[in-house]
């Protein structure tokens, strides 16, 4: 099976890599892209290419690669994308439209596993979000996301594809440097006290946040590669199961872990339009039909810890 991860260079992208090249699945040949070439991971010969999704060709020579199996992670971030609105629609819609184009032009169809966001929905929000409940995104990201999902069921309705699209929850703990996603510092209160290194936290403790870490996300992408073609047919995005926790309980958690004095590395400096897109994202989710079809959430928060913890010591 030959296998495409697009925004490979992405920490998630990184991640799902080392898990296909450690057997997660049945992949002969991995072709890895992002806008800067990502390094292949230990265990497989990778094809590393540096391609922007922008590009009027870039969807071309993507489908010329005849893949049986994309990851579609690609994407400008919430933050970036409501700062620069041609951008974020250039690479999050009419990239994807492009590919969806030319995988059909090349007639080939292969599974796609697209990696969407909870951004999808916005106020009014209940406590916890149904399976069923309205799209009503309140940022140009989650708009970008909707009516992408939107296009992967249209075209796998008429059989071009075959895609399933999956709603992440904010991904807790994120290594590496900062991003522009405005969900960001939820990782970066936990990741830079943990390394000595100060972080501003922009919204009241008792904010709530609905998350999964990195390795709960790369294992739902795997699970949705390897579902079955009948229990995709029809099947509406999927709301990934994840935990719901405040600030004040993921700092609870830090200070349990390092001590107290870690959190004297933590400024609390107000940004209204990052408190006013992260508000706008439900706090909860009901994920009943991801659970029956065999997506798993974290047990608890100390386990997202721990596990930044351990992908730190391994040094990823």
């Amino acid at each position: 099976m030959h296998a495409v991860i697009l925004g490979a260079a992405g920490m998630v992208g990184r991640l799902l890599a080392r898990e296909i090249a450690n057997g997660a699945l049945p992949v002969s040949r991995l072709t890895l892209i992002d806008l800067s070439a990502p390094l292949s991971p230990a265990g497989i010969d990778a094809s590393c290419i540096a391609l922007d999704l922008s590009d009027t060709s870039t969807a071309g020579r993507i489908a010329s690669l005849r893949p049986d199996l994309i990851f579609h992670l690609a994407a400008v971030v919430s933050g970036e994308a409501e700062r620069d609105f041609d951008k974020g629609y250039a690479v999050n819609l009419y990239a994807t439209e492009a590919l969806l184009g030319a995988l059909r032009d090349e007639g080939i169809r292969p599974r796609i596993v697209f990696a969407s966001s909870l951004a999808v929905f916005g106020p009014p929000l209940p406590p916890r979000i149904p399976d069923s409940y309205r799209t009503t995104p309140a940022s140009s990201y989650g708009t970008q996301k909707a009516i992408a999902e939107m296009l992967f069921a249209d075209y796998s309705r008429k059989k071009f594809v075959e895609a399933i699209s999956l709603r992440l929850p904010t991904v807790v703990v994120r290594p590496g440097r900062p991003n522009a996603a405005a969900s960001g510092f939820f990782s970066g209160i936990i990741r830079e006290p943990l390394a000595g290194l100060n972080a501003n936290l922009p919204v009241p403790e008792s904010t709530r946040v609905f998350i999964g870490s990195p390795l709960a996300v790369v294992f739902s992408l795997v699970r949705a590669a390897e579902l079955s073609s009948a229990k995709l047919v029809g099947l509406a995005p999927i709301n990934l199961p994840g935990i719901s926790v405040s600030v004040e309980e993921m700092l609870s958690s830090l200070q349990d872990l390092a001590g107290s004095a870690v959190l004297n590395l933590i400024t609390k400096e107000p940004d209204p339009e990052i408190a006013r897109i992260v508000n706008s994202w439900p706090v909860d989710i009901e994920a009943e039909r991801a659970r029956r079809l065999g997506f798993k959430p974290n047990a608890d928060f100390r386990e997202i810890l721990q596990e930044h913890i351990d992908e730190l010591t391994r040094g990823e």
